[in-house]
């Protein structure tokens, strides 16, 4: 007799983007019957349509007693067991909000919030890789175009803004003059760094953190991005550096809940580029490998499991565009 799926349900939020969609597909997948309430912002893309329930944010201040009623008023009716985030500013909102939504009796999966803060500064998480003694890409905020070559070395240079996630403004320096024209721009709210390795040789990594410095076993992607900063093509590798280096992140950071880290190889030294302490956009790729952070989080968050180490599945993983096509009722 088959055993019978227990019954869980499950707020995404962002399921209009590719995270959401993803943990929405691992939960379909996952050993609970999960009922899936979806929210986003907009009610015009594929994601409404792959929930069981779907509600559109209002137009309103993340601050606003509105915005705050809404949340109440899906988590009661919906009967909401656990929030699974799908989009970085939701994660930000609800790290704040913890004491908000404390009383409401619902599981928030949600790292902790020192890496939260951390992750969302891209120099200070620089600044911090000082004290694990990992290798660090040569990073520098410069006064001037001289001051940035003799810290990193010769042109072109990698210009990231301090805040924000994937390659999204991302920008290759080549001389003083476009030194000049990006400092203007973005009001010094940048960093430059030497670039390592290159794209042939960059890696995404999957953990789910404990809080306690230990994780379940990494699943490790070597990737191809897409324009986009999302990975477009995965292969599953054994590392032994970069699996050596991320339980030692997993160590200092103690991360909870779903975790990447992604680096890139150079001269056999694994070089972090970021950590997401968040579900990531590879997320239902790790999925199909065996590795499913949305059963994770509910076993940990709902039902305080550990979940085993799970059997990674080898291979090789492409993303394609796909349509989705919604009729009008009155269509023949």
């Amino acid at each position: 007799m088959t055993e019978k799926k227990i019954n869980v349900t499950a707020l995404v939020t962002g399921v209009g983007a590719i995270i959401g969609q993803g943990i929405i597909k691992s939960l379909r997948k996952s050993n609970y019957a999960v009922k899936v309430v979806g929210i986003d912002k907009s009610k015009n893309s594929p994601g409404p349509y792959l929930c069981d329930v779907f509600y559109q944010k209002p137009l309103c201040g993340e601050d606003s007693s509105e915005y705050l009623a809404f949340w109440c008023d899906v988590l009661q009716k919906e009967c909401v067991d656990i929030v699974l985030v799908g989009l970085e500013v939701d994660m930000f909102f609800l790290d704040k909000k913890r004491d908000f939504f404390s009383p409401l009796n619902v599981d928030l999966v949600l790292n902790n919030s020192d890496l939260i803060s951390l992750s969302a500064d891209k120099w200070k998480l620089h600044e911090s890789l000082l004290a694990t003694k990992l290798p660090r890409i040569p990073t520098v905020i410069p006064n001037n175009w001289n001051h940035a070559i003799s810290e990193l070395g010769e042109a072109p240079l990698l210009l990231k803004p301090r805040h924000g996630n994937g390659s999204r403004g991302i920008i290759k320096l080549y001389d003083e003059r476009d030194f000049k024209y990006w400092n203007v721009k973005l009001d010094n709210n940048w960093m430059l760094q030497r670039i390592v390795g290159d794209e042939n040789n960059e890696f995404t990594v999957g953990i789910f953190g404990f809080g306690n410095g230990e994780s379940s076993c990494p699943i490790i992607f070597k990737r191809v991005l897409s324009s986009s900063g999302n990975t477009l093509e995965a292969v599953v590798v054994n590392e032994e550096v970069i699996e050596n280096v991320s339980n030692l992140l997993t160590k200092y950071f103690k991360p909870l809940g779903p975790t990447n880290y992604q680096f890139r190889m150079e001269d056999g030294c694994a070089y972090l580029l970021e950590i997401n302490p968040r579900f990531s956009s590879s997320n239902s790729l790790r999925t199909a490998f065996n590795y499913n952070e949305a059963e994770m989080a509910i076993d940990y968050f709902k039902f305080n499991k550990i979940s085993q180490n799970p059997i990674i599945k080898k291979g090789s993983a492409w993303r394609y565009s796909e349509d989705y096509i919604k009729y009008d009722c009155d269509t023949l």
